[in-house]
Formats: C-alpha cells, sequence, structure tokens
C-alpha cells in the first residue's frame, strides 16, 4: 500500500492535497486541505481536479484555505522587515555616558567558550 494518498476521480494517479466534503443538508461542498486520514465519505484530489471543482446548480462551494501554507508577503510586511533591520543596526546608548562603551552590570560574564558555544555566567552569581 502507497503511503501517498491519491486523487479520487477515476483515472486519475496524481497525489492528493485536499479533500472534499459534501454538506447536503447546506447544499454545499466543502472544499479544504486534506484530511489527516481517509474518510469513506470524503474524496481526496489532487491540485488540477480541486481547482476545477465546480458544484451542482443550486449548491455552494466553500473553499477553506490552508493555514500552514506560507503566505506571499506584503508590501506592510517587508517594510516593517526593513525598519526591525535598522533599528537592530543603530547604535544604543549603553553607560550613563551615552558613550556606549560602559558595561552595564546586567550583562553575562563568559566563563569558558568550546567552539561557537560559550558558557554565560549571571552577573548576580
Amino acid at each position: 500500500m502507497s503511503p501517498v494518498r491519491r486523487c479520487s476521480r477515476t483515472a486519475c494517479g496524481r497525489p492528493a492535497v485536499a479533500t472534499l466534503t459534501y454538506v447536503y443538508a447546506d447544499s454545499t461542498a466543502v472544499l479544504g486541505p486534506l484530511a489527516t486520514y481517509a474518510e469513506p465519505h470524503c474524496y481526496d484530489l489532487c491540485a488540477e481536479h480541486s481547482e476545477r471543482l465546480t458544484a451542482p446548480r443550486g449548491w455552494e462551494v466553500v473553499r477553506l484555505s490552508d493555514g500552514s501554507a506560507p503566505a506571499h508577503p506584503s508590501g506592510d510586511d517587508l517594510e516593517a522587515l526593513a525598519n526591525a533591520v535598522r533599528e537592530a543596526a543603530r547604535p544604543h546608548d549603553r553607560g550613563p555616558d551615552g558613550g556606549g562603551r560602559g558595561r552595564r552590570s546586567a550583562d553575562p560574564v563568559e566563563v569558558a567558550r568550546r567552539g561557537h558555544l560559550r558558557v554565560l555566567r549571571s552577573p548576580d552569581s
């Protein structure tokens, strides 16, 4: 038995990416992400058949989006990322003199180093 579920359409051997369920009481066809396991009254569809899906006359098709799919970044997302990088690169005032040369009392102290790993001790201990 193949671990990959196949499209339920006749003569289609492509891998399934979506699950189709009918809600007869509401005259609705619900197409969502591939179900965790195969249900007897649901249909698994490949990408091509899920995109071309049509419902009977008078029925509604509800397409549920997959939350795990990567979303394309919007302009606002890219601008927020650029602002965060600029903020991280900006020098911060660290000491009372404002020069940033003084060591803060809350900085951890490096005790040992092995390769790229460092052992840090809290300044309180």
